[in-house]
């Protein structure tokens, strides 16, 4: 019995010793955010560790980090402390194409510099933190995987963005097209068959919410978020790189992995890696004005950028060409195309889209355009009613020929392309937005990016990138069943997916349709909630390309509607969130030149809510309103619009239907 005590005593303290050593070897370091309120708490041992406070909660508990090169070197793992250093940035960023002119750009940063030839930065800001690896590598290497892991306190509940189709192995899921509603359950509730893509937003003491996205994404596969056991962690996952693609899904625009290489990403010594970001708010319509993903992209990389023009998009997609009150036709031939022409020039709205079926089907070749289109006949109409032209163009396609297509089609006069089918973020697909973005700048093209990922700021760098998809919008009317609930996703995504960027919603529906009165209707498609609904959308969702759904034989029935959609900015000089509740409700103001938009949105519950304009300032002011009527409960389509006086003390009720919505259009 001595000996085992005797044992065991050695054995105790033999583990005393070494602990102790370990935590001596370890060095800690503390980056706070300019305001004091976020506390990284950084070790560096023969594992690097993170955790975050926010104003003494504990936000993350001690989470670790590295990346594993085939090679077997490690960044994080055993690695060597060669030195580090701190700054402080407090500058404003210009912005020209974005909801706010000038963004306040204040961050403590700390950079820690390794022998093994890396650097990991970290940057704490006021509304979150980021981290990024740095390769100082001087030769190719590939990357076998990362390790990111966000180590949660408690098991709280998320709101988790599940990708939509479930297959097994996980691997087939990284071909998915980034679209989904929310399950807003515990983390240790994770359906373990599914992988989930960001942004994700998980909630925290005393109300606070933490939004997890990645920021300048650049030749490098995207993150997805997993959990495999139950915990309280979530875990990064990556796609692996492609060995081999074929040509296929959609009409044979797709490219389908069918092998993977061992390794995620292949990197040519020197490399930027992803921002991690962790985006930290009190309040939950903090969420809806925050900045932190263009603050951390690559700064602007076009230098000449005035012919670069936000507005609006006469769209044929969504309404099927499915005209009324003419006397041709109504399809993909020309006559449909000038009178879209013809409708957005009567409106002042600066482009129409040629969506899917203006190329011959199945060939995948951009160059092939089908009979009833006169493409050249259609540019010089449109030029002639000052409207510009936007073609769709699948992924395959147009990757098949970048150069050759954007010079050929900006010299017809096309104004740029609606790419889609993408469907996948592995690291060639990430590649290939960035080159499609630089190639397109070239010859003056804007790009709009659906079926991709969400935006991780190459709009700020390439800022002819004037819009993503990403967004389970409105598109999903046209075919999904009674149980999917757009309106509560309608008052969700602001807080979660705009964080990211702006977003190809695609609202404008003048079929509005009440509780229990929606069904999906593919010629014909109408929208959950009303007519208001659809107006404040265009206020709340940031969209610099921004799509009029219906069909122009709906809006000239609706003339007030109509011209307040073509009227209501796109971009603007100052954003001010409200306030909101994840789910439940949001209110925005927007200001463009000296006129102020507010927009609000609600659940499927009616109400009230008080909002303050004392941000007007001095002077009297008047506001164009359009509200609920008062039969929207029943009728979707039941609005009404007046002309009232803002009050001097600034106070003002705004009172929503179920599933309403309200518009204010302020000036002296």
């Amino acid at each position: 019995m001595k000996n085992t005590y005797k044992f065991y005593t050695l054995l105790f303290a033999m583990a005393f010793i070494c602990s102790t050593v370990t935590t001596l070897a370890q060095k800690p370091f503390v980056v706070q955010s300019p305001d004091g309120k976020l506390k990284m708490n950084v070790s560096v041992g023969n594992i690097i560790e993170y955790s975050l406070e926010h104003d003494g909660d504990l936000i993350l508990k001690r989470s670790p980090i590295s990346m594993t090169l085939t090679n077997g070197i490690s960044f994080g793992v055993n690695s060597k402390l060669s030195g580090s250093s701190t700054k402080t940035i407090n500058q404003t960023i210009s912005a020209s194409i974005y909801k706010k002119k000038e963004i306040t750009n204040n961050y403590n940063e700390l950079n820690l510099m390794f022998k093994e030839g890396f650097n990991i930065i970290f940057r704490a800001y006021n509304d979150g933190i980021a981290y990024r690896f740095v390769s100082n590598l001087k030769k190719p290497f590939e990357i076998k995987e990362e390790q990111v892991i966000f180590n949660f306190p408690k098991d709280e509940k998320a709101y988790i963005p599940y990708v939509q189709i479930v297959t097994e192995p996980l691997e087939k899921q990284f071909y998915n097209s980034f679209e989904n509603t929310y399950q807003h359950i515990n983390i240790s509730q994770w359906d373990k068959k599914r992988l989930a893509f960001l942004p994700l937003v998980v909630e925290a003491p005393k109300g606070k919410k933490i939004c997890i996205t990645e920021a300048d994404l650049t030749s490098y596969p995207g993150m997805y978020l997993y959990n495999s056991d139950g915990s309280n962690n979530l875990t990064g996952v990556f796609a692996p790189y492609p060995k081999e693609i074929k040509q296929g899904g959609h009409n044979m625009l797709q490219g389908e992995v069918q092998s993977h290489e061992p390794y995620i990403a292949k990197c040519n010594g020197a490399t930027n890696f992803p921002w991690r970001t962790l985006i930290v708010s009190e309040n939950d319509h903090d969420l809806t004005d925050n900045d932190m993903v263009y603050k951390l992209a690559t700064p602007n990389k076009v230098t000449d950028i005035s012919w670069i023009k936000p507005g609006k998009v006469a769209w044929d997609w969504w309404n099927d060409w499915n005209l009324f009150n003419v006397n041709f036709k109504s399809g993909i031939n020309n006559e449909t195309y000038k009178y879209y022409i013809d409708f957005a020039s009567e409106h002042g709205i600066e482009y129409v889209i040629l969506d899917e079926g203006w190329a011959v089907n199945l060939q995948a070749d951009l160059y092939q355009v089908v009979p009833a289109i006169d493409l050249k006949e259609l540019v010089n109409h449109a030029n002639k009613k000052n409207v510009g032209l936007i073609l769709w163009a699948g992924y395959y396609a147009f990757n098949k020929d970048i150069e050759g297509i954007c010079k050929h089609y900006s010299e017809m006069g096309i104004k740029g392309f609606k790419v889609d089918f993408m469907d996948r973020d592995d690291q060639p697909m990430v590649d290939f937005h960035y080159r499609a973005a630089e190639i397109a700048a070239k010859h003056h093209m804007l790009l709009d990016y659906h079926g991709t990922y969400k935006p991780t700021g190459l709009q700020r760098t390439f800022p002819n990138v004037i819009n993503f998809e990403g967004v389970h919008g409105l598109e999903q009317m046209k075919w999904s069943p009674e149980s999917v609930d757009q309106v509560t996703y309608d008052v969700t995504i602001p807080f979660i997916r705009m964080v990211a960027g702006p977003m190809d919603y695609t609202q404008g529906a003048m079929r509005n349709a009440s509780k229990g009165n929606y069904r999906p209707v593919n010629s014909e498609p109408m929208s959950q909630g009303t007519r208001c609904r659809q107006l404040a959308e265009y206020i709340i969702f940031e969209s610099p390309l921004n799509m009029l759904c219906d069909n122009p034989s709906n809006y000239m029935l609706e003339k007030e509607c109509t011209e307040f959609i073509a009227n209501v900015p796109t971009i603007w000089d100052n954003t001010i969130a409200l306030n909101g509740k994840i789910g439940e409700y949001i209110t925005i103001a927007r200001k463009k030149d000296n006129i102020w938009y507010v927009g609000s949105l609600t659940n499927w519950d009616a109400r009230t809510l008080d909002i303050d304009l004392s941000f007007l300032g001095e002077g009297n002011y008047k506001a164009e309103v359009f509200k609920d009527g008062i039969n929207a409960n029943r009728s979707g389509h039941d609005y009404k619009k007046e002309v009232i006086d803002i009050p001097a003390n600034r106070k003002l009720q705004l009172p929503m239907a179920s599933a309403g919505g309200y518009v204010m259009k302020i000036y002296k």
